[in-house]
């Protein structure tokens, strides 16, 4: 139990103990679609195009469907603040049920995919390639999504070293598999995308299996999976509703990014590897964020638990400034040397080298603009999480990513001509735009509320 008054440097170490191996987490988990891109782009552009338009596609349906595991994590740490294992169970059960449902209804498009990336004006050589992967990846959803349920689980009673574990493990799986299928070595044919698709869903069947063997071994008291089928009407109406605004609010966030690749899709094959890179490169910083967040959600949801809302102040305070700190290192890096973090995606005797490099320098210097922004409406979003407010952050960032982001992207982009750093700009103001209305939601309306709650 800790301490009713826990000083900042105590806060500290809290959230780097439980945000660390989340932190690495994340970033093991961005390695595989990392690799992807590495090692596609070694072997063709064209491959690495349609793969970015594939995953982009998935991602964007992930994040959806993700909304019901990231549900889990508050609403377990305040059960957990509580010792109230049943409930613990019944609410991780429910964000399985409602994962299970969303990745059949998502089905369809994967499988008839082409016909929608040609209707948003995707070249059809490409639109085809990147049905062919999605295809093979769509069988991975499942155990995505159900994978996240129980990660959110085990984070929120901070056993959160487990899923660094096995999201290496899961990690090193996918640079093996996608060596040996997508360049054709050790005896195995050479597949190009279909490998990495393949690879891809090897390593989702891995991490599902990690964290079930974990839960029944270390876990049992909570008897997770006897009687999963049993309905649980009350808790699955609760989940969904926390549920459902998390996934739309990532959604309008992940969907700002999918049309901006949209858009540079429409600049041709250069530009879009260029964009696909320089995300990836944008993304990995962005894991710190994202990690960190996670343990802010974790803390928060047990202070609420505890309704404990100093503690819950003092520790958004640390969260926000360690986000800062982050900021700070990875802007450094990206200003230093954007070409040579290019040039890693690529071989030298590629016939777009020169110009995938120009182009996409350029947009790590905008990459870098953002990664202040970035941080703040991450960790905005996971404080909020973890009070269990969802609704607004929802229209906030909708308002945000939407009327701001992809109107000014779209508007620099093509009637100015700005082309690709148009696009980018288009980032940069949608971000900022959710970090200072959500900063403003978390501090003015829900603190005060909160607090005033607390001495009535």
């Amino acid at each position: 139990m800790e301490h009713k008054v826990m000083s900042y440097r105590g806060h500290f170490r809290a959230l780097l103990v439980l945000g660390l191996p989340l932190i690495g987490g994340h970033l093991a988990q961005f390695a595989i679609g990392m690799t992807d891109t590495a090692m596609l782009g070694r072997y063709s552009a064209e491959a690495l195009a349609a793969a970015v338009l594939g995953s982009t596609l998935f991602f964007v349906t992930f994040i959806l469907g993700s909304g019901f595991a990231i549900a889990v994590m508050p609403m377990v740490a305040e059960a957990d603040a509580t010792g109230d294992e049943v409930q613990i169970r019944r609410i991780t059960r429910m964000g399985m049920w409602l994962s299970v449902g969303y990745a059949l209804l998502i089905f369809p498009l994967f499988w008839w995919s082409a016909p929608v990336l040609k209707a948003i004006g995707q070249q059809p050589d490409l639109a085809d390639q990147a049905q062919l992967y999605l295809r093979i990846v769509v069988f991975g959803l499942l155990p995505a999504l159900l994978t996240n349920v129980l990660k959110s689980y085990l984070a929120a009673l901070e056993r959160t070293r487990v899923v660094f574990w096995i999201t290496v493990l899961a990690a090193l799986v996918n640079a093996a598999v996608n060596y040996v299928l997508i360049f054709g070595k050790l005896g195995a044919p050479e597949l190009g995308i279909v490998g990495a698709a393949i690879a891809s869903l090897v390593v989702q069947v891995v991490s599902i299996a990690g964290v079930v063997i974990y839960a029944l071994r270390v876990l049992p008291e909570h008897a997770m999976f006897q009687r999963i089928w049993k309905a649980d009407g009350e808790v699955l109406a609760k989940v969904f509703r926390v549920g459902l605004p998390i996934g739309l609010t990532a959604l309008s966030e992940v969907t700002l990014f999918a049309f901006s690749t949209t858009m540079m899709g429409w600049l041709g094959t250069v530009p879009l590897v260029a964009h696909g890179i320089a995300i990836n490169i944008a993304g990995l910083a962005f894991m710190m964020h994202l990690g960190l967040s996670s343990a802010a959600t974790v803390r928060a949801g047990n202070a609420l638990g505890r309704k404990d809302y100093d503690h819950l102040a003092r520790g958004a305070r640390m969260a926000i400034w360690m986000s800062l700190g982050f900021s700070v290192v990875a802007v450094t890096v990206m200003v230093t040397i954007p070409q040579t973090l290019i040039g890693l995606f690529l071989t030298s005797d590629d016939p777009n080298y020169e110009a995938v490099v120009v182009l996409g320098a350029k947009l790590m210097l905008l990459a870098a603009l953002f990664q202040f922004v970035d941080g703040a409406q991450a960790m905005a979003l996971g404080l909020l999480r973890g009070v269990l407010d969802t609704k607004w952050p929802m229209i906030l960032a909708a308002v945000s990513y939407w009327l701001v982001g992809v109107n000014i992207g779209y508007a620099l982009g093509f009637p100015l001509g700005l082309e690709g750093v148009g696009v980018w700009f288009g980032l940069v103001a949608g971000l900022a735009c959710a970090a200072v209305l959500l900063m403003w939601r978390f501090w003015r309306q829900i603190m005060v509320d909160l607090r005033a709650s607390g001495q009535n």
